[in-house]
């Protein structure tokens, strides 16, 4: 079906909801996931592994951190399948219920002194939990948009689910810097609870919002015409492997300059420079308001010069600039602290986080795109975020200096931006034909019209 007459069933008011819901849907989710980071650098390794050295509890700590990770695979496979056969909305709804429900525990949970080992058992199975749901998450969020939006500014659009990132660090930053005002033995003993069960207030809100989203119209057109993928994930598999592969590689300079800047940091800065955590919280926060009206901007900008090549020049930028943050913060000036953080999160961030959504949505056919699009989004973490802040903690304590974390990013983002260059450029393909992507930074020269046969 073409795409003019699938966009001619969703009104602007219908558009509307759609990217409202994916913004909001996706910030729930996002505030959810960045607390335990927030509290993973502050507060769980004096509460959950007090037999720990500081050095060493934090270490522990950012270990339960990287345990979400391992998890969020599993998620976009399970979700995905769902998502792919019984639709994005319905998966949706799961993600966001699950992820509210594990964060509201993780704040009632009672500390190692209270219950011993199971005070991190449980924390782990919390956060497991975390990962599961984030991993169905966002490539949902992403496809109801793309799927729903005019295929001249998918790009712009796509990058409305991305503004979950910034938003929910901005919630959950926002939201811990008032609490660490409270005194330390306050903080510690029941303040820093305080954002993680006002997670199950903001999943009403957010379920409320997303029941009332209609599914996508081009998922609609595949199961209506009952072409849907008994196992999208062995379709995807056996029709897209280098497709997943170099996606996987596009997402290290992504996830590692980001877990560096707002993990890590944050305990480098409180213990190695001396820096108060709420000037480095509000410089997040900073960063991530400003991320707001960059990541559209890198959206659009992949609108008229394609996704491929907006994410090349961002990946240049990643390598330098991993090299510019730390003697930033090495001033110990409040104000190129914030201009750090600025820069860090709204350019080098998001100049490759604002293309990526619509990218990988366009670059896998309709019946595996859920599983497509977030199986390799989330396959990343485990060897990207996950292990970062443990890397960059294990690369200060061997060689007491920055250098070695400035050359990890930006070796990774070299090899990110190796994988994009053998990736196909998509922004002319038309979702509703379900076109593959053409070859290595060939573009198609007409929404609707494509080089190849029609594959799923």
């Amino acid at each position: 079906m073409p795409s003019a007459i699938i966009q001619n069933r969703l009104d602007r008011a219908a558009i509307n909801r759609v990217l409202i819901s994916s913004v909001v849907g996706t910030a729930i989710e996002w505030y959810d996931f960045f607390l335990y980071a927030t509290a993973s650098a502050l507060v769980f390794g004096k509460l959950f592994f007090p037999s720990f050295d500081p050095l060493a509890g934090t270490i522990a700590a950012f270990g339960t951190f990287a345990v979400g990770y391992l998890a969020r695979p599993v998620g976009a496979v399970f979700f995905g399948h769902f998502g792919d056969r019984i639709g994005r909305k319905a998966a949706l709804v799961a993600t966001l219920t699950i992820m509210g429900i594990g964060t509201a525990v993780i704040g009632a949970l009672p500390g190692y002194d209270a219950i011993g080992v199971w005070a991190p058992a449980l924390l782990i199975a919390m956060r497991l939990c975390q990962g599961l749901a984030v991993g169905g998450e966002w490539g949902g969020a992403v496809l109801l948009v793309v799927e729903s939006v005019p295929a001249k500014q998918r790009g712009f659009y796509g990058a409305f689910p991305q503004l979950g990132v910034p938003l929910g660090l901005i919630l959950s930053t926002g939201i811990f810097t008032l609490t660490t005002s409270l005194p330390e033995t306050a903080f510690l003993a029941w303040g820093w609870r305080i954002p993680f069960l006002l997670s199950l207030v903001l999943v009403v809100i957010g379920l409320f919002i997303r029941l009332r989203v209609a599914e996508s119209p081009v998922f609609e057109v595949v199961k209506s015409s009952r072409d849907v993928v008994k196992a999208p994930l062995i379709e995807l598999l056996k029709r897209h492997p280098k497709d997943v592969l170099l996606t996987v590689g596009t997402r290290f300079a992504t996830d590692i300059t980001f877990n560096v800047i707002n993990v890590f940091v944050l305990a480098y800065g409180t213990q190695q420079l001396g820096l108060s955590r709420g000037l480095l919280l509000n410089a997040i926060i900073i960063g991530s308001v400003f991320a707001l009206a960059t990541l559209p901007l890198f959206g659009a900008l992949s609108d008229r010069i394609g996704r491929r090549v907006t994410y090349l020049l961002g990946c240049v930028f990643v390598v330098i600039y991993g090299f510019v943050f730390f003697p930033l913060l090495a001033t110990k000036s409040a104000i190129l602290i914030v201009l750090a953080y600025i820069m860090g999160i709204a350019v080098s961030q998001a100049s490759v986080y604002g293309v990526q959504s619509t990218w990988f949505a366009e670059i896998f056919g309709t019946r595996v795109r859920y599983t497509g699009a977030s199986l390799p989004y989330q396959i990343a973490g485990i060897v990207t975020s996950g292990p970062t802040p443990l890397i960059s903690a294990w690369l200060f304590a061997q060689y007491h200096q920055t250098w070695p974390i400035s050359g990890y990013i930006a070796l990774t983002a070299l090899l990110s931006l190796g994988c994009a260059w053998f990736l196909a450029e998509t922004f002319c393909r038309d979702l509703a034909g379900d076109s593959p992507a053409v070859g290595n930074g060939s573009v198609v020269t007409k929404p609707g019209k494509s080089t190849s046969p029609v594959s799923s």
